[in-house]
């Protein structure tokens, strides 16, 4: 190892010291959330008891489609395809597309993968993500805001062939046009496990040993550096106050990466964040932080009787309540 790259390590592992020591850590009241979009539980439960399935193979991930254009066209949308890969890797990843009213060339993104590992029903992965998109494409289906709203559903998170991985998101972003007044974008990863043990929460590489919580009680937010006001959105309206058992409130942690530390913090780059990230747009991915948490991650367990369904309520309701701030905002 030469002194340049040794000094280049040290560089990025002092910036990571300093990005994590901006960790914050809040407490959202749902009180905060606008009365007019509140996602519903009961859809919620349904689409992922319909979805809780394994969406491995094409025959699998062509059924999931099915539900999903079934159910945005339902919504008013009409759904278009992005297709990619050959043969028998051929992915596709779905999208629609709700214009703004005021700055409709400047677009907000909310994605998650809608694929699961094989013999994995992917309930949390990645289905708790997928219901929460949904909710959101129908809420804002009839609600103005001023920027334009895209939510995309991508294709082959999980086939990560060794030097490739994130295969649909990778395709989306590498299509120049779909990055056109892109002004940000919004990863769900796994939202719908909590744990609340002491020391049932663990961390990557790096992190366990900062003062962080030792319950998975939280929403973790990464975003990064470049785009710190980004990040700041979903760190914003802050309850000050203690939690009481009446008032029903969401944990969220959010750390900003610096990019370059891709090389030494892997685990930060593993999802449809990352080549957003890497093409220079703004992106942060929320999530429950999947196997540092849910120990039914990428197992035939991770069902939808696992997940803590009030979780994932808040949790998408304390998205719905800042993608609103996003496309509100110029």
């Amino acid at each position: 190892m030469g002194n340049q790259f040794r000094r280049r390590v040290g560089l990025w592992l002092g910036l990571l010291t300093l990005a994590v020591g901006m960790f914050m850590f809040y407490e959202v009241s749902s009180k905060a959330q606008p009365q007019g979009l509140m996602v519903d539980s009961g859809r919620l439960r349904s689409h992922l008891q319909t979805l809780a399935a394994e969406r491995y193979t094409n025959i699998a991930l062509a059924r999931t489609r099915t539900y999903l254009i079934k159910e945005l066209q339902s919504y008013g949308y009409e759904p278009s395809t992005q297709t990619f890969g050959s043969g028998d890797s051929v992915g596709t990843n779905l999208s629609v597309i709700r214009p703004g009213t005021q700055t409709p060339e400047q677009k907000i993104l909310v994605g998650a993968h809608y694929d699961s590992v094989a013999g994995s029903p992917g309930a949390d992965d990645n289905g708790s993500a997928v219901v929460t998109a949904l909710e959101i494409a129908r809420l804002f289906a009839d609600y103005p805001t001023h920027k334009t709203l895209q939510v995309v559903f991508f294709d082959q998170e999980e086939l990560q062939p060794e030097g490739a991985g994130l295969l649909g998101s990778n395709a989306f972003v590498n299509d120049a046009a779909n990055l056109d007044g892109l002004a940000g974008a919004v990863i769900l990863e796994m939202l719908g496990y909590a744990c609340y043990e002491t020391g049932c929460q663990t961390y990557p590489p790096g992190l366990e040993q900062q003062d962080l919580p030792s319950t998975g009680d939280f929403i973790g937010v990464i975003g990064d550096t470049d785009h710190p006001d980004l990040l700041a959105t979903f760190a914003t309206e802050t309850e000050t106050k203690p939690a009481t058992a009446s008032d029903s409130s969401l944990k969220a942690v959010t750390l900003p990466v610096p990019i370059g530390v891709l090389p030494f913090m892997p685990d930060l780059f593993r999802s449809d964040h990352a080549p957003f990230w890497l093409k220079g747009i703004g992106a942060v991915m929320v999530s429950d932080t999947a196997n540092f948490r849910n120990p039914n991650y990428h197992q035939a367990s991770d069902t939808v009787d696992t997940l803590d369904l009030m979780f994932l309520e808040q949790t998408a309701n304390y998205i719905v309540d800042r993608v609103t701030g996003l496309l509100q905002n110029n």
